[in-house]
């Protein structure tokens, strides 16, 4: 069952339970909603902005976390909708989408899956879908037809397609170079390693895993005198190494505070970690 809060600014907060709530429960509720009232309607009318169906908000994550927290069970989904004049309202059709009155149905999907696509000609899919698989990549693929004795699916291909990317292995960037028949010495990213080779610097690590290290400046920190435990915090100089980043990646999480705030965090993170684990005793916290 899904009962319908009203806040004080109007908008209407859809509660999804698995159980039926007692009297206790839903005053707990408003309280949260800060000072919402409960609905009687099983069904409200009007036009309504929220968020798609088919994708569980962050906030709903969030929001019922909070909830058995607070020791309420048995709710499932927590989501927000702001009433608008009529369905002509601006909104971000990516995110969310214009309901028509909020009934019992509204975080309910009805989507049958698509049958599977097996690929005819890789060739023309390859162009159809820009995927710049290169010959000798085709060439295997087909070898791989071959051998499984039926045709490649559109995922395999498209797997395929990515991890193999420039992106992904430096197929030209970290290649051999033929040219004029003579194989030149370097590839294109070893020259432009050569720089660092030859004049490190303050360098510490460079070009491991798309994150890089330099010497840092000394700074005072205010810390724990012993971070494995509850201990008084001292100021104190500490030698500092300072993270270059080379790239962001999209990483959609459900602990967001809203939707796309935590671009680039599985990447931002890991990696200095990570690289930081071969060249000191630093480890994640």
């Amino acid at each position: 069952m899904i009962l319908f809060f009203r806040t004080p600014t109007n908008s209407v907060i859809a509660t999804e339970c698995n159980q039926e709530l007692n009297a206790e429960d839903v005053k707990k509720l408003c309280w949260l909603y800060s000072d919402a009232t409960v609905e009687n309607e099983d069904n409200l009318k009007g036009w309504f902005i929220g968020p798609r169906r088919e994708m569980i908000t962050p906030w709903s994550t969030n929001a019922v976390e909070i909830t058995q927290n607070m020791g309420l069970n048995g709710i499932r989904r927590i989501e927000e909708y702001f009433p608008v004049k009529d369905e002509n309202a601006d909104h971000d059709p990516m995110l969310q989408r214009m309901y028509h009155g909020l009934d019992q149905e509204i975080f309910t999907v009805d989507i049958k899956p698509q049958p599977i696509i097996y690929i005819e000609n890789l060739e023309e899919y390859n162009e159809k879908e820009g995927l710049a698989l290169s010959r000798e990549e085709m060439d295997y693929l087909m070898k791989v037809e071959k051998d499984l004795g039926r045709k490649l699916t559109d995922s395999e291909v498209f797997g395929f397609a990515q991890i193999n990317s420039e992106h992904c292995r430096h197929k030209i960037f970290g290649g051999t170079f033929i040219i004029d028949g003579q194989e030149m010495e370097s590839s294109l990213f070893q020259m432009i390693k050569k720089t660092t080779q030859e004049n490190p610097n303050k360098i510490i690590s460079a070009y491991k895993d798309n994150v890089a290290f330099a010497e840092g400046p000394v700074v005072e920190q205010f810390a724990p005198a012993d971070h494995s435990t509850s201990d008084y915090f001292i100021i104190k100089d500490i030698k500092t190494v300072i993270s270059l980043k080379a790239e962001t990646h999209n990483f959609p999480t459900t602990v967001e505070p809203f939707n796309g705030a935590s671009s680039s965090l599985r990447r931002t993170m890991p990696l200095p970690i990570i690289s930081l684990s071969k060249i000191s005793r630093l480890s994640s916290p």
